[in-house]
């Protein structure tokens, strides 16, 4: 595997997950799940599979320098800069033309910088699989095994199996599919076919560089000029010209030879306080906590989850999430969790950025 590589994708905002997650302060670096932070898990669940220069983060000049703060063993020269938020196809593509630049023999497991895995050991396991069948030609995507009918996550088909190895078997796609309503969301997870699609993707360079070319020539184009004119030049601008599009429209939906590992890894994308909380512990009242006070009070309190560092009591209430930091209080409901980042656009929209 000398030629494996992994490319994290640690751009977003967390915007979901405010007034914790900042944009100062986004969750990559935040200790959502345990003591450690999100890039901090991310990459150490990595070494025994790659050495630290094999690894590279892709992020915005804004979050570099704390992501670099957070995981000090991986280079300056393994930050890969976006001058400002394209999406993930252009993050991606990035990532993968300039590490080609490096190893025209890269294989590339493109990552995301914010998921939960529970059972680690599975997934480095499905990653090893994974490319040995990239070696081969095939662009490979880690499929979740679905746990309950989610509107919230796209699914992958799965065909036949085109092979397998070290015990785990590989089908070949027959299609993503956008997030479904939920009788089509119920009818996936019933036939057993169906996996949630993670946004985890295993390719050879190469081939991924053949893909945006014949897919998103003018993209590719771009991609090419800044990945050999190493971020110098007219970059910035160059990069401003590159549409705004997800990697799944730009590149995913429409390739050829991809396959499909589903896995059962106890993955989480923890990209709302209503996921995180299915991740943490409960206690025996259902409750959750992500505290460094031990002192909190609950009483007659049942599934709710309470992030906070100073004490806060709480009397007869379900359900609730509540996040206290040092300029403002979140109360919702754990049913409202998703509408977090409107609170976001509102503060925007009313110019009060010191508060996103």
């Amino acid at each position: 595997m000398d030629h494996f590589y992994a490319l994290i994708m640690a751009g977003g905002g967390g915007t979901r997950l405010w007034p914790l997650s900042r944009k100062h302060r986004p969750k990559q670096v935040l200790p959502l799940t345990e003591e450690r932070t999100m890039i901090q898990i991310t990459v150490e669940r990595l070494y025994s599979l790659l050495p630290p220069e094999h690894i590279f983060i892709v992020a915005g000049p804004d979050l570099a320098e704390g992501l670099h703060m957070n995981v000090p063993q991986i280079s300056a020269d393994n930050f890969i800069i976006e001058p400002e938020p394209r999406d993930s196809g252009p993050a991606a593509g990035l990532g993968t033309f300039m590490i080609a630049e490096r190893d025209p023999e890269a294989v590339i497991a493109v990552l995301s910088a914010d998921h939960h895995i529970a059972q680690e050991e599975r997934f480095l396991d499905s990653l090893r699989c994974a490319e040995h069948f990239a070696r081969k030609g095939q662009i490979v995507t880690l499929g979740i095994n679905p746990s309950f009918p989610a509107t919230g996550f796209g699914y992958i088909k799965r065909g036949e199996p085109v092979g397998e190895f070290d015990g785990t078997t590989v089908y070949r796609s027959e299609g993503f599919h956008e997030k479904p309503d939920a009788a089509t969301a119920a009818a996936f997870v019933q036939s057993g076919l169906y996996s949630w699609n993670a946004g985890m993707f295993i390719w050879r360079a190469d081939q991924a560089i053949r893909e945006f070319t014949r897919q998103q020539p003018n993209m590719a184009r771009d991609l090419l000029s800044i990945a050999t004119s190493n971020g110098h030049g007219n970059a910035d601008m160059t990069w401003k010209n590159i549409d705004k599009i997800s990697l799944d429209y730009a590149i995913m939906e429409n390739a050829e030879n991809v396959v499909v590992i589903p896995v059962d890894m106890g993955w989480s994308d923890v990209g709302t306080w209503g996921t995180l909380f299915e991740v943490l512990a409960k206690n025996d009242d259902g409750n959750a906590t992500r505290s460094t006070h031990s002192a909190h009070i609950q009483i007659d309190t049942h599934h709710t989850l309470l992030v906070s560092d100073r004490m806060v009591v709480t009397i007869g209430v379900d359900d609730l999430v509540i996040v206290d930091t040092e300029d403002v209080l979140l109360v919702c409901h754990r049913d409202r969790a998703q509408d977090v980042r409107n609170i976001v656009a509102r503060l925007r929209e009313q110019g009060k950025d010191d508060y996103c």
